[in-house]
């Protein structure tokens, strides 16, 4: 069997099979290029987190829900991603069908949906009640 698998099915890493490191050695034993061993006391290791250090996350809190959806504008916002539109499309059918109080405006948003549609969003909290976007995965 393989080193490395069997490692890996006991939780161990296979680093494990590379032995200990060689302590570093002192500024002044570099430039004699004569090695000396280091006490724990000396010995110095430097490292750095890979994952960094995230930014503080800003909380923002979820709409008040509506009691009922009747009488109400619900946005239908495509962002772009494949299918997504007719997706919406659907919805809207289906509103028209089973919630016809229900008015439903469709709309494709500005650019990749990454990217910021000021002027959408603005329209939807000025004459909007809720909105659903299809945004893919």
């Amino acid at each position: 069997m393989n080193r490395r698998n069997m490692l890996s099915l006991l939780g161990m890493s296979p680093a494990l099979l590379a032995g200990l490191p060689a302590p570093a050695q002192p500024a002044e034993a570099q430039a004699n290029g004569k090695p000396t061993r280091l006490s724990s006391t000396q010995a110095k290791i430097e490292g750095l987190n890979p994952k960094g250090t995230p930014p503080p996350i800003q909380l923002i809190p979820m709409a008040p829900r509506l009691d009922s959806l009747d009488g109400k504008t619900v946005w239908l916002v495509d962002t772009g991603f494949d299918g997504g539109g007719y997706l919406l499309e659907q919805i809207q059918l289906w509103f028209k069908t089973n919630m016809p109080a229900v008015q439903t405006i469709f709309r494709r948003k500005a650019g990749p949906y990454f990217e910021d549609d000021p002027a959408l969003w603005k329209e939807i909290k000025g004459t909007g009640h809720a909105a659903i976007m299809a945004i893919g995965h």
